[in-house]
Order: structure tokens, then C-alpha cells, then sequence
């Protein structure tokens, strides 16, 4: 019969979601060797081998799947209980990882960070703002804020709010060129844009939805260095309406002709929605969409 303790499957849980040995000692505030030693003692336990060590990090093998399962539905359990015994705030606390576009990294950071510390002063919470999604099916990330929800079975996602861009110029810049009139003019114009092979989402693929023939001549990965050329009036750059819709120096080029939309999707692995620290932090981020949302959208113009 095996021996093990609910313990062990914490630290095999924590190296399942992480694929590394490091960043499952960080969330369990150990060391790696420790996690490593449980690691062995599990399998040992069990007779089992439930990851593969390769130089990338620990993956599971087909026993450590389904091994995750049964695992994940005991720490729903040992969550429900807590929050019975304790009462509902005590399943709330622990390391949360979440992955977000920079642009909305960047507005959660100004806007939400403070709301969700009073919401949930026992969570630690890591904010990931990078050019690409992390692999939720290795578990790298416990919640996911994405601009194209993936369509795969594993994954669940809700949509968290829209938000609309528009073309941006320097006002310095507009002074000294003619007026722009129509699309077909925006071509006189260099833009500012993403590095097309870098670009790690369709939505943010827009400027042939603005006009077939503008192509990025100042580029970068980064949506604030776009920002920041544009200010500098480098060119022409479609941005969200939420992160330069209130700069003075900036100004909307054809706001009645150009208005693109986009979303922010809430995605996490079907298995999150079983606990309750995760299920209660998207509650949090669909209700913040729910407030916030109207504010990411620029009000059409007036009519006259």
C-alpha cells in the first residue's frame, strides 16, 4: 500500500502547475531541493513515475495527469473546508499567478491593484506582462487575461470587458503636415507599430483592418515605446482609447472613420473554476469589467 500524505500533493501540485522545481519552492516559500526530495518520496510512494526532468523543467508524464485530477479535486476539498471551518475568506490566501497584455497590465496596475489588495489582502499576488501567452496547460499561470480566448477543451473563458482604438498623432505633428481627410491619405504618413513577426495575437494585427497598405515603419514589441514615439511625433499609431485617449499632446486622426473593437478575455485551465481563491479573484476581475469597461470604449462623436 502507498504511503503519502495530503502534504506531498501540494508540492506535487505546485511543480505540475509550474513545470520547474524553482517556481514551485517560491509558491510553497521553500527550497528546491525540498521540493525535489518530495518530489521523490512521492513517486517512490506510489511506484510511479509522474514527471519527466528535461532541461525545460518538469512535465508530467501520462501517470502524472491523471494523478493531477484526483489531486486538484482533494485541494477543492481541503479549500471548501477551510472556508467552513474558518469562514469564507480563509480559501483566499496563498501565491496567485496571473498573465495579462501590457496595456492592461499597466491599467490594472493604476486602477485595480489597490481594490484587489482590500479584496484580497491574504493573496500574493504575481503580475506577468508579456509579449506572449503563457502556457496555461503547463500551469505557468493560475489566471490568464488574453486578447483571443483559446479554443482548445482544457480552457474556460469570459469576456471581461471591450475596449476601442483609434488612430493617435502628436498635435505637434499634425501641425506641421496638411489635414488628414481619408484613409487613402494615412499612406503619406509613417507609422508606428508592432514587429510583424513578434506579434503574438491576432487582435493586435490591425493596421491592414485600418487600411491595406500602411506598413509599420517605427516598430516595437512594446505598446508604451509606441506610445512614447508618438508622442515625440514620429508618426501616425492606432492605440487603445485608454492609454492615450486623456493625453493632451495627443489628438485622434479620422475618430468618425476609424474605430476599431477589441476584447479581453478571462482564461484559465476547466480545473480552476473548483477553487475558491480562483474562482473568487475572476469573479473580481468580471465584476471590474462590468465598472470599468465603459471607461476603455472613446464616446462616439457627437452629431450635429
Amino acid at each position: 500500500m502507498a504511503h503519502f500524505t495530503w502534504d506531498d500533493l501540494q508540492f506535487f501540485l505546485a511543480v505540475a502547475r509550474t513545470g520547474q522545481l524553482s517556481g514551485a519552492a517560491r509558491q510553497l516559500r521553500t527550497s528546491h531541493v525540498t521540493v525535489s526530495r518530495r518530489i521523490d518520496r512521492l513517486e517512490a510512494a506510489l511506484k510511479l513515475r509522474l514527471f519527466e526532468r528535461n532541461p525545460r523543467g518538469y512535465e508530467l508524464t501520462a501517470m502524472g495527469r491523471r494523478l493531477i485530477e484526483t489531486a486538484e479535486r482533494m485541494e477543492a476539498e481541503a479549500h471548501r473546508m477551510n472556508a467552513d471551518l474558518l469562514g469564507q475568506g480563509a480559501g483566499q490566501r496563498g501565491i496567485l499567478r496571473m498573465t495579462l497584455p501590457e496595456g492592461f497590465g499597466s491599467y490594472f496596475s493604476r486602477t485595480l491593484l489597490v481594490p484587489f489588495y482590500r479584496r484580497f489582502p491574504n493573496i500574493a499576488l504575481e503580475l506577468i506582462t508579456l509579449p506572449q501567452i503563457m502556457a496555461l496547460s503547463r500551469r505557468e499561470a493560475d489566471v490568464s487575461v488574453v486578447l483571443d480566448p483559446p479554443k482548445a477543451s482544457p480552457y474556460r473563458s469570459e469576456k471581461i470587458c471591450d475596449y476601442s482604438l483609434h488612430i493617435f498623432a502628436a498635435r505637434s505633428y499634425l501641425d506641421r503636415h496638411p489635414p488628414i481627410l481619408t484613409r487613402d491619405q494615412l499612406l503619406e504618413h509613417p507609422f508606428i507599430g508592432y514587429i510583424e513577426e513578434m506579434i503574438f495575437s491576432p487582435g493586435l494585427d490591425y493596421l491592414g483592418e485600418v487600411h491595406p497598405g500602411i506598413r509599420a515603419e517605427v516598430k516595437s514589441s512594446s505598446i508604451f515605446n509606441q506610445l512614447a514615439a508618438t508622442r515625440q511625433g514620429l508618426g501616425l499609431c492606432v492605440l487603445p482609447h485608454y492609454i492615450a485617449g486623456h493625453r493632451p499632446d495627443l489628438a485622434v486622426v479620422l475618430p468618425d472613420q476609424v474605430a476599431l473593437r477589441r476584447s479581453y478575455w478571462l482564461t484559465t485551465h476547466r480545473d480552476a473554476g473548483a477553487n475558491p481563491r480562483e474562482r473568487a479573484v475572476m469573479a473580481f476581475l468580471l465584476e471590474a469589467g462590468r465598472y470599468h469597461g465603459p471607461h476603455l470604449i472613446r464616446p462616439a462623436p457627437a452629431t450635429s
